[in-house]
C-alpha cells in the first residue's frame, strides 16, 4: 500500500504497463526530457529510452495520426494531449480514423491506443486549457471514454484502459493531479474499467459525477449530512459505455436525482443520464431530474472561473429544489 497523487499514480500505471508489454509506447509534447507539462511521465523516457517514449511535434493531428499507425501495426500507443483544448486538431483524426477503421474493416483492423487527455478547470489557466469536451466523444460510435476521479482508479484504469483493444479517450481531472491523495494497493484486483461505482451509500437522494466533481458531491453529501440528509453518491467511471444499473437501481430508492459535470449543461453527458433515468425509472421519480454543470458560455477567464464551476453550494441548492416538488 503506496499513498499517492492522482499524478504519481497515473505515472505508475503507465510504467507497469510499459513493464508488462514492449509494444507499449508513450508519445506526445514534453513527455520525455520534461516529463509532461504536469510531470505525468516524469522519469520513463530515462527508463524505457527515446524509442518508447518520444517526444512529438507540437501537431496534435500528426500525433494521433502517428499512433493510428503504429496501432495497426500491434503497438498500443498511449497519446498525451498536453491539454484538453488543443484535441481538436486531432479531431478529425480521433472521429473520422481512430473511431471507424474497426467497423470499416469490418472488424478485422484493431486500433488499440489511449488518448490521454487532462481535462476540466480550476487551475487558473489562460484560454484553451480548462476545457470539457467530453460529450463530443461519448457522442462518437467507435471511441471508449472513460473518466478517473482518484489515484487508486487512476492507478487501475490506464492500465486497464492500454490493454484494451479498443480505442479509449482517457479523461483526467487536472485539478486533481497534485491535491488528491489516496493509498494505493498496486497489487489489489482492479474493478472492471466498464462499470459505475458507489462511492457513498446514501436513502434521500441520489448524486451522479464522474472525474473532478466526484469530490464536489462527496464534499456535499458530507455537508448534508450534518443536516439530517442522506445522499448516495455514484462515480460514473465510464462514459462510453454508460453503466447506470447502479443509477437506476439507486434512483428507485431515493426517487430524487441530482447529475453533476463541469461541461456544459446542454447536451451535456448529464442530459442523457437524465432521459435515460426516466424512460427507466419514471414511476420511482419523486422529482425531475436535475443538472448542474457549467453555463453555456466560453470558459471564463481565470479570476472568475469559480463562478462557473460546480461547487458544494450549487450541488446542495440542486438538491433542494430536488426536495421541492
Amino acid at each position: 500500500m503506496t499513498t499517492m497523487t492522482l499524478a504519481k499514480a497515473l505515472n505508475a500505471g503507465l510504467r507497469k504497463a510499459m513493464e508488462d508489454d514492449d509494444k507499449v509506447v508513450v508519445m506526445g509534447e514534453d513527455v520525455g526530457r520534461l516529463g509532461g507539462v504536469f510531470r505525468i511521465t516524469d522519469g520513463l523516457q530515462k527508463d524505457f529510452g527515446d524509442a518508447r517514449v518520444i517526444d512529438t511535434p507540437l501537431a496534435e493531428s500528426g500525433i494521433v495520426g502517428t499512433a493510428v499507425g503504429l496501432a495497426m501495426r500491434g503497438y498500443r500507443p498511449v497519446v498525451e494531449i498536453q491539454f484538453d483544448g488543443f484535441v481538436y486538431p486531432a479531431y478529425d483524426q480521433i472521429v473520422c480514423q481512430v473511431a471507424k477503421l474497426h467497423f470499416r474493416s469490418q472488424g478485422r483492423v484493431k486500433v488499440p491506443m489511449v488518448i490521454r487527455i487532462p481535462f476540466g478547470g480550476g487551475i487558473g489557466a489562460v484560454e484553451h486549457h480548462s476545457e470539457s469536451p467530453e460529450a463530443q466523444f461519448v457522442h462518437t460510435p467507435g471511441l471508449k471514454v472513460v473518466a478517473c476521479s482518484n489515484p487508486a482508479d487512476a492507478y487501475a484504469m490506464i492500465q486497464q484502459a492500454i490493454h484494451a483493444d479498443d480505442p479509449v479517450v482517457f479523461l483526467e481531472p487536472k485539478r486533481l493531479y497534485h491535491s488528491a491523495k489516496a493509498d494505493v494497493d498496486e497489487s489489489a484486483p482492479p474493478a472492471p474499467l466498464w462499470q459505475s461505482r458507489v462511492v457513498r451509500p446514501g436513502s434521500d437522494a441520489t448524486l451522479v459525477a464522474y472525474g473532478p466533481t466526484v469530490s464536489t458531491c462527496l464534499d456535499a453529501a458530507t455537508v448534508a449530512a450534518e443536516e439530517g440528509r442522506s445522499l448516495e453518491v455514484i462515480d460514473l467511471r465510464t462514459l462510453s459505455p454508460l453503466d447506470l444499473v447502479p443509477v437506476h437501481e439507486s434512483v428507485r430508492r431515493t426517487g430524487r436525482l441530482v447529475v453533476v459535470h463541469e461541461a456544459h449543461v446542454t447536451l451535456g453527458v448529464g442530459a442523457e443520464i437524465a432521459a435515460r433515468v426516466t424512460e427507466e425509472c419514471f414511476h420511482s421519480l419523486e422529482a425531475p431530474v436535475l443538472r448542474v454543470g457549467g453555463f453555456d458560455t466560453p470558459y471564463p477567464p481565470a479570476r472568475i472561473e469559480e463562478a462557473f464551476l460546480p461547487d458544494l453550494d450549487r450541488v446542495l441548492d440542486a438538491v433542494d429544489r430536488t426536495f421541492g416538488f
